[in-house]
């Protein structure tokens, strides 16, 4: 070897030297069962990615996330992340060009003056307020639904919990960890958009609906300023603050990570799913998939009417969004294929869990159109949209069904789907046009089978982009990077122009049989929702 290759040899890579020179961004998001970090260079090209597994508890029938659990999930995740940094690159993250947070949206994460959690964390599982919920709805003229933070908030005062006048600062999960490494109470306002309603002209909580919420609790609680709880809304691209060397400490004990990195305004799932799959202008949308699963469509003009089925937020730039969220997602689709796993490994040929899910899913492709009579629900918890309070999984067929492993598949994948396409269907009913839906999520890794049949259940083109895989973790990243390009660009624009120019994206139609299918499907579904009331009641 001479010695200009023996150089050659040794020079840091580009990617390298992005990590070393603190350009790159940060992105983490807090889901419903994965903490989840991604490294980007300012292309949005990643550079690396850490994980950690966590799950939420169900005590004294709350779901709920001990803030303990946060902070430990947080640290594990970043040491993931840095040590695949290393793995693949040979050099440590020391510093970032950017960072970003965000979580699972709504919930109730209620401090008091000192800064203690006066109850523990509710989350946007938990559907203990339709009291508050529907007096809220009728008082503002706007869909207020159970997983909101204002519905939580109200639901306290209805039932006079004695944290209720202590009640100092009300926050999201994403707001709440920002809070942590910044210092700031803050909060982007696709994510402040599901605490409470949002005015699209201001960019800021709807100031006539604030008033209106505290002449409902003067006579409770005369001093009780809704705005003076609520953290301070911001847009994407603002300067949020930065990490503090208390923060960096958070997310790094070892000292590794240093402190002064820019954060951009933490988001919450949907508005990072908008993000990762260039879904932010008018006529476009996205479907999430995870615990929960959601459509956002960006909206050309306010909806005329209010409905329970949809959600009015916002895109982490302040545009309308109509949203479809629905409480139960891919959860147990991944349960049976965890059961299947185990019979594969009982039998003596263990398979990877990827590569059992996967197979499960292909499988779906053999079934028939309509999967052969059978039906499932994925309802591990309670479902608004339909109207229950709990849920109970099954699966039901008939004497005359076509019980097949291929049909089992495609059933359980029309259920993920179900409910989300009631919700779609009102949203048809609005006059509301799709051009395309991009959709993101691990459900979407195994090329061309839940991606035909979501295109099916929603009667649109799906799109599934090659970062469809990274989700909401990049989606995060991308804002952060976009701190630096916010001055001389609107978001819209810098995901066009910067990160998605050259993306690969495959883009799957409705097909006709598919589409025959899964409408008697969904017909055997909708009738069958007493089965799901029954089992809840009885069981």
């Amino acid at each position: 070897m001479t010695t200009e290759d023996a150089g050659s040899a040794s020079r840091p890579t580009p990617a390298a030297e992005v990590v070393t020179a603190g350009r790159a961004a940060l992105g983490i998001e807090l889901g419903s069962t994965r903490i989840k970090a991604v490294l980007v260079a300012p292309d949005g090209t990643v550079l690396a990615s850490g994980s950690h597994e966590w799950e939420n508890q169900y005590v004294d029938r709350m779901w709920t996330y001990p803030l303990e659990d946060v902070w430990a999930g947080l640290a594990a995740c970043v040491a993931d992340l840095r040590a695949d940094v290393v793995r693949r690159h040979g050099v440590p993250l020391t510093t970032l060009g950017a960072l970003g947070v965000s979580a699972m949206m709504h919930g109730y994460l209620a401090f008091d003056a000192a800064g203690e959690l006066l109850v523990p964390f509710r989350t946007w599982r938990n559907t203990t307020t339709g009291p508050a919920a529907a007096e809220l709805t009728e008082l503002f003229g706007q869909n207020i639904p159970l997983r909101w933070s204002i519905a939580h908030l109200y639901q306290a005062v209805l039932d006079a919990e004695p944290h209720v006048p202590q009640v100092a600062f009300l926050t999201t999960l994403a707001g709440y960890v920002h809070w942590r490494l910044t210092g700031r109470k803050v909060l982007g306002v696709g994510d402040a958009s599901g605490m409470f309603p949002v005015d699209p002209a201001t960019k800021d909580y709807d100031a006539r609906l604030l008033a209106r919420f505290d002449a409902l609790v003067a006579e409770r609680y005369p001093n009780l300023r809704l705005r003076d709880l609520l953290p301070e809304v911001l847009v994407a691209g603002q300067a949020a603050g930065r990490l503090t060397p208390e923060g960096a400490a958070l997310l790094d004990p070892t000292g590794g990570l240093q402190p002064g990195a820019p954060l951009c305004p933490p988001e919450g799932d949907a508005g990072t799913g908008m993000v990762a799959t260039n879904a932010v202008a008018p006529r476009t949308g996205n479907v999430s998939v995870g615990t929960s699963i959601f459509a956002m469509v960006v909206l050309e003009r306010p909806l005329t009417r209010v409905h329970h089925e949809l959600d009015v937020v916002t895109t982490p730039a302040g545009d309308l969004v109509a949203m479809v969220h629905c409480n139960n997602g891919a959860s147990e689709l991944g349960a049976w294929a965890g059961l299947l796993g185990r019979f594969a490994e009982a039998l003596g040929t263990p398979a990877d869990p990827d590569a059992v899910y996967g197979a499960l899913l292909r499988e779906a492709l053999e079934g028939e159109p309509d999967a052969g009579g059978l039906l499932a629900y994925n309802y591990l918890s309670g479902e608004p949209i339909t109207g229950l309070t709990e849920g109970r999984p099954v699966v039901v067929r008939t004497p005359d069904s076509r019980f097949t492993l291929a049909n089992f598949a495609r059933a359980q994948v029309y259920g993920v789907f179900g409910t989300l396409s009631l919700g779609m269907r009102v949203l048809a009913g609005e006059g509301v046009a799709l051009d395309t839906l991009f959709a993101h999520g691990g459900l979407f890794r195994t090329a061309g089978v839940a991606q035909r049949l979501l295109a099916a259940a929603v009667g649109a083109p799906v799109a599934v982009a090659r970062t469809a895989g990274e989700g909401g973790p990049w989606g995060m990243a991308v804002l952060a990077a976009y701190l630096e390009a916010a001055g001389e660009m609107d978001l819209g624009e810098y995901l066009r122009t910067r990160i998605f120019a050259d993306a690969e994206v495959d883009v799957v139609g409705p097909d006709p049989d598919d589409v025959a299918g899964y409408a008697a499907f969904l017909q055997r579904y909708e009738a069958g929702l007493a089965i799901e009331r029954a089992a809840a009641e009885a069981v």
